[in-house]
């Protein structure tokens, strides 16, 4: 039988858990990591009394594990040490040249992009494309401009021209998860892409539209139909700078008109091209094609500053979607506001600047993007622990826990925990890729004291649901000896 190892279990009996319970808490870890599908596999467990300041239980606690949106924890607890919550990522709309007596423009419109994620977002009716493009053309009328003699250019200067970590999986990159980020994101970076089921289990789908209209992809279907119920079993290939994609997987019998969610090529250019079709449509014509420029010219005249909502709101979808362009949006603005130039190795260089800052040993820890989409990040769960009861000492703490899903109400984690004991509440980031699931987050137990936990699995040989339904035993456990 395979040997499990129990690292350095603190139990503190002033801290409500008798020595049944905490020996009942190991049982259910030990069991759980020796059932079939978890028992080939790492599992790590940590517990610590935040109130107290002690360590209350570990289980294979330094080991280096893979965190998948866990990671997200760090994103966002250090971009509001570093940002702060009032923050707001700026879209920059200038134009260059002379408008003449019959508002004749001889110049350009330039699109200078701030990073916003929420920029032309489908989410909020403020933010989507129709809104944000008609603020942006009644701001150019008010100038007076009813042509333009040149044409729409755009700025991405402010991130590196990497919108993906060369460690994403290929086949994430192609779907909305797994979008990347440009210093001007468009829709999220995200397209939909809608199919019609065949007749029969089996029989060949069909791509019949995309969404939004006019954005320049070009899909190869090899979609078949999957049993009713069976939901959105599609992948989607595609590099960020092509519009070709190919489509594989199922859509469910039944379903016509069935919506699927894509990585959006180009976002940079599909805004500026799409705003451009805009002002076409609205009174103002533009004689030439979107281009990208890779320098502001120093004669630029802004018409208008382009806010987004605030980091406080940004922050509480990053974590309670758990939406990765949000985060990569936030890690690498973290590096532009430091170091001037946003990028996923100077995002890294920000967080563990903060780790350090915060006197937290590192040792097991890499953080290498913002969304935990990579394989390559590492944690231990004594370290997720320490950093949760380092940040809730942090002035910015009460915004940051508002931002995980609280059991029973909102978010991810809306259905983890069968029950809780009266009185308590558990806060939770949740993780999940191939192979990988993982809690962590904060217990306020009936008693006034506060817990962090972190709960990591990696290799095991199970589904994604089957995996969270292990790792919950383990959590409810925890929560019943509070």
């Amino acid at each position: 039988m395979k040997r499990l190892i129990l690292t350095a279990a603190v139990f503190v009996m002033t801290i409500c858990a008798s020595a049944q319970q905490v020996a009942d808490l190991e049982k259910a870890i030990l069991n759980v990591h020796r059932e079939n599908g978890m028992q080939h596999g790492m599992l790590s467990v940590c517990v610590y009394n935040i109130t107290k300041g002690q360590e209350v239980y570990s289980y294979n606690s330094q080991m280096s594990m893979t965190p998948g949106s866990v990671n997200k924890l760090f994103t966002t607890g250090v971009a509001f040490a570093r940002l702060g919550s009032d923050f707001r990522f700026t879209t920059h709309i200038g134009i260059r040249g002379n408008i003449d007596r019959e508002g004749v423009l001889h110049g350009n419109i330039y699109i200078i992009g701030g990073g916003d994620p929420m920029l032309g977002s489908y989410r909020y009716r403020q933010t989507s494309p129709d809104s944000l493009f008609d603020g942006w053309t009644r701001a150019l009328k008010k100038k007076g401009i009813k042509r333009v003699d040149g044409r729409i250019c755009y700025h991405v200067g402010i991130f590196d021209e990497q919108p993906l970590h060369d460690s994403w999986p290929w086949g994430d990159v192609g779907n909305y998860y797994g979008a990347g980020v440009s210093g001007l994101n468009f829709h999220e970076n995200m397209y939909f892409v809608y199919f019609n089921p065949g007749n029969k289990v089996g029989y060949p789908a069909s791509s019949v539209r995309v969404s939004p209209k006019n954005i320049n992809v070009h899909g190869t279907c090899e979609v078949t139909t999957g049993p009713e119920g069976s939901g959105d079993n599609v992948i989607i290939y595609g590099s960020p700078t092509s519009s070709e994609r190919l489509y594989r997987g199922t859509v469910p019998l039944g379903k016509n008109d069935f919506r699927v969610r894509g990585a959006l090529p180009n976002p940079a250019k599909q805004c500026a091209d799409l705003f451009a079709s805009y002002l076409r449509t609205h009174g103002v014509s533009i004689s030439s094609n979107s281009m990208q420029v890779f320098s502001q010219p120093d004669s630029l005249r802004m018409v208008l500053d382009y806010f987004s909502s605030d980091y406080y709101t940004i922050a509480q979808y990053t974590n309670l979607t758990s939406n990765n362009i949000y985060a990569e949006s936030i890690f690498k603005y973290l590096g532009y506001a430091k170091y001037g130039k946003g990028s996923f190795s100077n995002g890294s260089k920000v967080v563990m600047d903060y780790f350090r800052e915060k006197k937290l040993e590192t040792g097991g820890v890499k953080v290498v993007d913002g969304s935990g989409l990579s394989p390559r990040n590492r944690v231990t769960t004594d370290f997720v622990c320490r950093y949760l009861m380092a940040v809730s000492k942090e002035s910015f703490f009460n915004d940051f826990i508002r931002s995980l899903s609280k059991v029973g109400e909102n978010g991810t984690a809306k259905h983890l925990l069968s029950n809780l004991p009266a009185g308590m509440t558990v806060r939770v980031k949740t993780g999940t890729m191939d192979g990988v699931k993982a809690y962590a987050g904060y217990i306020d137990a009936a008693n006034g004291d506060r817990l962090a936990f972190a709960i990591i699995s990696n290799g095991h040989e199970l589904s994604s649901a089957a995996a969270g339904e292990k790792l919950n035993k383990i959590l409810q456990k925890v929560v019943s000896i509070y």
